[in-house]
């Protein structure tokens, strides 16, 4: 097929199709344009600085980071074992742990009370013998975020090891490396970009998580009171200060949507 003729199949655009599909785009794009609007950009700069929203920014930024350190650490070692390692039921373990992507975040939050509570599965054991209570606390915010977001790293980074040439471990291996040698010098390395698309999408998950944190953390201003809680209060008492608390997080997902553009492109992810 010549060049000129695939320009005119390409062309052709049927109208039952475009309509819907500008109607779709409506649809996603006008509450977002509505947003930026209805923003009071001429006291963002104040209200960002603010008591209440600085502190609840403030503990959103590093909640997340943290939670995305430990999906770092938990995720990557869950990833290698999906991608490589010899597991009996891996379909069923890969479906596990994809299960928090669709499963009501809520669910997630009372889940997580029933196995990490003080008496809990596992909580009554972390309190009883360590004095040790994660809900209604920062670490639970922590714990919370984690338990949503870790299935993006999983996702990316397993993706990242499937499509990654063996050749070069085995090459370490036969030249004498051992195991974790060979993922620390040469598999890692060859997968990082993976690892950093996959830890970008988990921290924008984790600091944009409402359902899973007020369950299992709570809304204790300074202390669990996240982002997206501050929004869900200041709705009723300062319409204003939830949409400059939409806004950011409105600004902080295109970012990490444009950063990673490539690769959604590519189909890494």
């Amino acid at each position: 097929m010549t060049r000129t003729r695939r320009r005119a199949v390409r062309g052709r655009r049927p109208l039952i199709l475009v309509l819907p599909a500008l109607l779709g785009l409506v649809f996603l794009v006008v509450p977002l344009l509505g947003l930026v609007l209805r923003a009071p950009w001429r006291e963002l700069p104040e209200r960002l600085f603010s008591a209440e929203i600085g502190a609840a920014l403030r503990l959103s930024l590093v909640c997340a980071s943290l939670a995305t350190v430990l999906c770092l650490v938990l995720g990557i070692p869950l990833a290698w074992l999906l991608a490589r390692g010899d597991v009996p039921g891996r379909g069923l373990v890969r479906a596990l742990v994809t299960v928090p992507l669709v499963l009501p975040p809520v669910v997630g939050g009372v889940a997580l009370l029933l196995v990490l509570g003080r008496r809990g599965l596992l909580g009554q054991y972390l309190y009883d013998w360590f004095g040790v209570a994660l809900p209604f606390t920062t670490p639970g915010v922590v714990v919370a975020e984690a338990f949503v977001a870790m299935p993006f790293l999983v996702i990316s980074v397993e993706g990242a090891l499937r499509s990654a040439d063996p050749r070069y471990e085995e090459a370490a291996a036969t030249l004498g490396a051992s195991r974790w040698l060979t993922f620390r010098r040469v598999t890692l390395p060859s997968v990082l970009p993976g690892v950093v698309a996959g830890a970008v999408l988990c921290w924008a998950r984790a600091l944009g998580e409402f359902g899973a944190t007020i369950t299992f953390a709570g809304n204790f201003p300074g202390e669990t009171t996240t982002m997206p809680l501050a929004v869900y209060l200041a709705l009723e008492t300062d319409p204003d200060a939830a949409i400059v608390l939409s806004v950011v997080l409105l600004a902080v997902s295109v970012a990490v949507l444009a950063a990673l553009r490539e690769r959604w492109i590519r189909g890494a992810l």
